[in-house]
């Protein structure tokens, strides 16, 4: 009976922590919502230029400041100098609030404060190649 019990548990378990999972990691689907904020000045997807800013397709994992034939700003080339590349971490901390992660930065957008936005915008992101 007790086994029974422990199973029972065990498996009433299993849904609340698997969200949980899902939502750290981010949800494309809801970052493609997200991402429309973006779409002033970014561009995805097949014969994505660069707008304002520059077109994102392969920016997750690649070197910033990498994109070709877009100028970036002195800091964001600056940073690529010394080896910097957008991980994931990378492009969180730059989304939470852009003007503080590299200042002197030509992103205008204030940023996205909820941690889940930054996360489904990067799993967005990261469905789309260079």
């Amino acid at each position: 009976m007790l086994k029974l019990k422990v199973g029972v548990f065990c498996m009433a378990l299993v849904p609340a922590v698997a969200p949980m999972v899902a939502q750290a990691e981010g949800d494309a689907e809801l970052g493609a919502k997200v991402f429309r904020k973006c779409k002033a000045c970014h561009a995805v997807g097949d014969g994505a230029e660069h707008k304002v800013g520059p077109a994102l397709n392969g920016v997750v994992g690649r070197v910033m400041a990498a994109a070709d034939g877009f100028d970036y700003s002195d800091v964001l080339k600056d940073m690529a100098a010394s080896g910097a590349s957008w991980t994931e971490d990378e492009l969180a901390a730059f989304l939470e609030k852009p003007r503080n992660y590299a200042k002197g930065t030509k992103m205008s957008f204030a940023g996205l404060r909820k941690e889940a936005d930054r996360a489904n915008v990067i799993a967005y992101l990261a469905t789309f190649a260079e």
